[in-house]
């Protein structure tokens, strides 16, 4: 009785894009006696390496028409493809038609991505969609008990040995190759849909596929009990150029530091710990923006990570130097900045593309039960037409420019989040707290602890304050003006309060909550 597992390749399609490794595969496929036929450039290159190969015109007594549009799209490959070979009525119909199995299909796809890296023309990218292959790959793994399917190169070997073992494939390692073609093709497809869909003007899609591919396995996840792995172009991103393999969390800071300096024009630096913001400050050169900003809090960046988005130099790798970093993000580093930072082997130093961060903030994706999250990326700051002084006093322009910098700074801070600063510096964060007052009190706690006055600052909330409580503390203090979304329903009580006490306060009609 024939069965998947004696079922013995006697012929193979080949059409591939990627070409590596395929005339080896060819020339031992043909040494087991498999007849071979192929499309186009395929059979091009293997007929000129001497493997004796047929065209796919032989098969179907049908040319190649529409520039290689249509070649595989044809009966006589789709029931080779699909005959179930333990099937009499397949098997008769097989004969009345003259039709005969395809055992082996190796197949891999037009370049789609790596047009897509390309940016290539759109009409290119569209001629770059393969229509033919998928369409015979998804019809070989559905039959995978007859046909075995192979779209992955690095499948080649283990192929061979079951062939010369036993001049079949095992049903168990068909189910593989399934999975492959399945997983490749879900790919293949998303990056066309990701692609085709940023073409339009909707935001909002009934269904969703996102394109990932693995790019390293982690150590371990948040703790390390969990598998972690990257997937995607981070690493298109970010590049490390030194230290330590990333963790997880370390990932995840780089991600949050690095979106937080992409709010400043201006020389700025961010310690982040845990993906809060510890310290943030702007200046004429970055070693004065670290003192600054490290001046903040002075214990909580031990052990956290260093953003900025100027190239590094060699006053700011000695000043940086002597504090415990797991990691610093620059654009670039000089030479001498390097020779100093590396002495620390452990250390990660990664070197940033802003501009291909910013291309990248599309969509944000988290999992939760049973599914996932999705929404646009917050990359707006402020809306000029929502943004009002609600007060009687209007803030000075030095306190425009320092609520500027504080709702720069809390955008990216934990809700509930509290954040106190000067026109350049940040001076006290309260984060990540269940109730808002009890954000504000760990803020000018912290101030205390770091002798920072907060006489004269000013203090923005991710959200509004829902009662005058928050403003309160922020009078006493002793900041002069208050940055918030508005929209409680006690605005009325909140701005009274800031009145009453002489303050100035703006709207800006758009919070930004970090759950």
């Amino acid at each position: 009785m024939l069965t998947p597992d004696t079922h013995k390749i006697k012929r193979a399609l080949i059409s591939v894009s990627d070409k590596e490794g395929i005339v080896e595969f060819s020339k031992e496929l043909e040494s087991l006696g498999i007849e071979i036929f192929s499309t186009g450039g395929t059979q091009k290159a293997l007929a000129a390496a001497g493997v004796a190969v047929k065209s796919i015109s032989e098969l179907t007594d049908f040319p190649e028409i529409m520039d290689g549009r249509v070649k595989t799209l044809h009966p006589k490959i789709h029931a080779g493809l699909l005959a179930v070979l333990d099937n009499e009525t397949h098997l008769a119909q097989m004969k009345e038609h003259d039709l005969e199995s395809i055992d082996l299909l190796i197949v891999n796809l037009y370049p789609f991505e790596q047009a897509l890296e390309k940016n290539l023309h759109h009409d290119e990218m569209i001629e770059n969609i393969d229509i033919g292959g998928p369409g015979m790959l998804r019809a070989a793994a559905k039959n995978y008990l007859w046909t075995a399917p192979i779209v992955n190169p690095e499948r080649y070997t283990a192929i061979l040995a079951y062939l010369k073992e036993t001049g079949s494939i095992p049903e168990d390692y068909r189910l593989k190759l399934a999975a492959d073609v399945f997983t490749h093709t879900a790919y293949y497809d998303s990056l066309i849909s990701g692609y085709i869909r940023n073409k339009t003007d909707d935001p909002r899609p009934d269904k969703f596929a996102q394109p990932m591919k693995l790019t390293q396995h982690l150590r371990y996840g948040e703790n390390p009990q969990q598998y972690a792995g990257l997937y995607g172009d981070f690493n298109k991103i970010f590049k490390q150029l030194h230290g330590k393999e990333l963790s997880y969390n370390n990932i995840l800071d780089i991600d949050a530091a690095s979106k937080l300096i992409l709010e400043f024009d201006e020389t700025a630096l961010a310690i982040i710990k845990h993906t809060n913001p510890c310290g943030v400050a702007t200046a004429d050169t970055l070693v004065e923006a670290y003192h600054k900003a490290f001046a903040t809090d002075t214990v909580s960046p031990f052990g956290g990570i260093i953003a900025v988005n100027r190239t590094v130099d060699k006053a700011t790798a000695e000043a940086v130097h002597s504090l415990f970093t797991e990691l610093i993000i620059a654009p670039e580093f000089t030479e001498e900045a390097l020779e100093i930072l590396t002495k620390k082997k452990d250390r990660r130093l990664i070197l940033a593309n802003y501009d291909l961060l910013r291309e990248s903030l599309t969509y944000d994706i988290k999992s939760v039960a049973g599914g996932f999250l999705l929404q646009q990326s917050d990359t707006k700051l402020i809306d000029e037409n929502s943004l009002k002084v609600v007060t009687q006093k209007n803030p000075s322009p030095a306190e425009y420019k320092a609520l500027m910098f504080a709702w720069k700074v809390c955008k990216h801070v934990k809700s509930n989040a509290i954040v106190y600063t000067s026109d350049d510096r940040t001076l006290a964060i309260g984060a990540g707290q269940m109730s808002r007052v009890d954000s504000a009190r760990i803020a000018v706690e912290k101030a205390k602890m770091m002798n920072l006055d907060l006489k004269g600052s000013v203090v923005a909330s991710d959200a509004f304050f829902p009662f005058s409580d928050g403003v309160l503390q922020a009078v006493e203090a002793g900041a002069t003006a208050v940055i918030q979304p508005g929209g409680s329903v006690r605005d009325e009580e909140v701005i009274k309060a800031a009145d009453e006490n002489n303050i100035s306060m703006m709207f800006t009609g758009m919070r930004h909550f970090r759950h």
